[in-house]
């Protein structure tokens, strides 16, 4: 006859669904967790997408209106008024393709950055691998930045079949890549940021305008061409750099494109994603003390 213990202690035989358990290292990271959470993952990227504009009167539209004033702004501002160079193309096409690519990594960065103080009720209620939450916010970012792609093509089509000088290359087969670059960089300072804000909340404010302070330092108003040669390489160890640069090369055929550069990118979102991970999987077990 078996005893009451006896009853309890599992078998050799048992299949567990899932298995909770304390993590005793900084490096004991379940990705295989995020995976069996996709379904949750998709939850909230619709949450995301959905009540983002779900009170507004122009709901979705927004997606367009945002990229297009910017982009006439700009126009006016620095194409107009202060001249700026923007290497014989279309003005309207140069600042919309920088426009379009910076949103989605600035975006991403700025959403993901706030993870722990935004969520901070969703995760004291229930279990579920924290890291699901940012990877979430930079997928509904990229539909934001698929819709507002095809807005820029839009216009793409229209300057083409007036005239413009611009001319779409081979390199417009990167354009994955880029994405996945940006998508990393913006998820890995993000959660980095997210990390720290648990006990530094000053870095909230320092997040609203540091992103757009370094949108001046990224080639999204300029080309890296315009600027003196003794300059030109602060702006290309900014990570971004080579992806506005690729992108606007490989979709207008002007700008420049370096295997090297984009290799710096590469290398950087790689570091900035480990040191990401490992310190939001510190974070994570001792946050709800803080927060």
């Amino acid at each position: 006859m078996k005893t009451k213990e006896q009853n309890n202690t599992p078998t050799k035989n048992e299949n567990w669904s899932l298995v909770i358990k304390p993590r005793r290292s900084l490096f004991d990271v379940n990705l295989r967790a995020v995976w069996n959470y996709r379904d949750l993952i998709g939850l909230f990227v619709r949450r995301d997408f959905v009540a983002k504009y779900k009170q507004t009167i122009l709901g979705p539209l927004w997606f367009l209106i945002q990229p297009l004033l910017t982009t006439l702004m700009f126009t006016v501002v620095f194409g107009k008024i202060a001249g700026i160079s923007t290497d014989g193309l279309p003005k309207m096409l140069f600042y919309m393709s920088g426009i379009t690519a910076w949103n989605y990594f600035a975006e991403s960065f700025r959403a993901t950055s706030n993870t722990f103080v935004t969520n901070a009720a969703i995760f004291g209620k229930v279990y579920f691998p924290r890291l699901a939450l940012p990877i979430s916010t930079v997928i509904s970012g990229l539909i934001q930045f698929l819709i507002q792609f095809v807005f820029l093509l839009g216009f793409m089509v229209y300057f083409g079949i007036v005239g413009a000088n611009f001319s779409p290359n081979i390199y417009v087969l990167l354009i994955p890549l880029l994405i996945l670059l940006m998508a990393g960089l913006g998820l890995g300072l993000g959660i980095i940021i997210s990390s720290l804000t648990t006990k530094y909340r000053d870095l909230t404010n320092l997040v609203g305008f540091g992103v757009q302070l370094f949108m001046y330092a990224t080639p999204v108003i300029y080309p890296v061409s315009s600027l003196p040669e003794k300059y030109q390489i602060y702006i290309l160890a900014n990570p971004i750099t080579p992806i506005i640069e690729t992108f606007r090369f490989a979709l207008l055929g002007s700008g420049t494109f370096n295997l090297l550069h984009l290799l710096y990118s590469f290398g950087f979102m790689i570091v900035v994603l480990f040191i990401g991970v490992i310190l939001f999987n510190k974070i994570e077990q001792s946050f709800m003390d803080t927060v």
